[in-house]
């Protein structure tokens, strides 16, 4: 994180505002402005763990990664600044948990982009902050409230969960494939054939539907699964418990945190970071598949057909397959070997 993003652009045209103030800084951040911004204090609490990565480098133990915000993350913090995500349940379930924790007449600011839809914050919040627009600038709203009482906020009553191929799925807000199977890992999930083995790694989890449904026709896999969203880390972690099979589910920027080698690795790669694209992860995933695959192991991925992954995938492995295809999906399958690294190492020496 380096340039800043529009919203926090927005927030430094209101610089003197914050020298005085105890800052918690929470949502979707994308840049490192917690870190420089000129406060009193400055806390983080994010759910991405790329985000917390990048921060706690230089904020340390005030910038905290986790599904929930504690009263430790809060702590003499008097100011809220919370960036709109752009899915509204999970800025219901991460705002209802910051305010119950907050202070009364805490000052609160909501900066997002208008096409996320940060316009519903007013009514959202209107119950425990009465909130007004104060700025519009880069196309974001930047808004104010105070908070005049505090939200109970039940975590368990946000989780919720539906039922595929005989399998329980276990989602909460802001997870992919929340509400249903996404059509691109319907197709990733038809090239499957039963009876997989050896060692599997799922990368960008999501709700844990690829490794669980996996397991299930192939029950003699071993499962790795990450995520950098600590809700998708949690809901992996339930779906593969409500249906009794084994996996480690753990946080991983793509694979920053990944050790060892698998036979196989499976993905359906996010391109968007906010509101933006970005093809970053999927390009990191498939350049750095060598060095965590076994010999003969198999990157195998779903992706929009118009995205520019084949260029990527013949670059790092010589060449690539397609597994299945709709207008709109296309399943990538690439082996490594011999030739792989061959092809490899001499596009590395051009």
């Amino acid at each position: 994180m380096s340039a800043f993003t529009p919203a926090s652009e927005v927030i430094l045209r209101h610089s003197d505002e914050w020298q005085d103030r105890r800052v918690l800084f929470a949502g979707d951040l994308q840049d490192d402005l917690p870190a420089q911004l000129e406060t009193q204090l400055s806390r983080v609490h994010t759910q991405y763990y790329h985000h917390w990565q990048s921060l706690s480098r230089s904020m340390g133990d005030r910038a905290q990664f986790g599904l929930i915000a504690t009263a430790e993350a809060i702590a003499e913090c008097d100011t809220l600044i919370y960036y709109w995500p752009k899915n509204k349940p999970e800025a219901q379930f991460q705002l209802q948990n910051l305010l119950s924790l907050l202070p009364l007449d805490s000052d609160i600011f909501v900066i997002g982009e208008n096409r996320s839809g940060v316009r519903s914050a007013e009514s959202m919040l209107a119950s425990w902050a009465a909130l007004n627009k104060i700025d519009s600038a880069r196309r974001c709203g930047l808004y104010h409230g105070r908070l005049s009482q505090q939200p109970t906020f039940d975590a368990d009553s946000f989780w919720d969960e539906y039922t595929l191929d005989d399998c329980t799925i276990k989602t909460l807000p802001g997870v992919f494939s929340r509400d249903g199977l996404d059509g691109g890992s319907a197709l990733l999930l038809s090239t499957f054939t039963p009876h997989t083995k050896g060692k599997v790694l799922d990368i960008g989890c999501g709700a844990g539907v690829l490794a669980t449904l996996l397991a299930r026709h192939s029950p003699k896999v071993r499962l790795w699964l990450t995520d950098v969203d600590a809700a998708a880390l949690a809901a992996s972690k339930a779906t593969l418990a409500a249906n009794q099979i084994e996996g480690e589910v753990f946080a991983s920027n793509v694979y920053s945190d990944v050790t060892g080698r698998y036979d196989m690795i499976i993905s359906n790669p996010p391109f968007h970071e906010g509101m933006q694209t970005s093809l970053d992860a999927a390009r990191t995933l498939i350049r750095g598949a060598a060095q965590h695959l076994n010999s003969g192991g198999e990157l195998r991925l779903v992706a929009n057909a118009f995205l520019p992954y084949p260029q990527v995938l013949d670059e790092t492995f010589g060449h690539h397959e397609v597994l299945a295809q709709t207008g709109r999906f296309k399943v990538y399958r690439a082996v490594w070997g011999r030739d792989a690294r061959a092809i490899k190492a001499a596009n590395r020496d051009k």
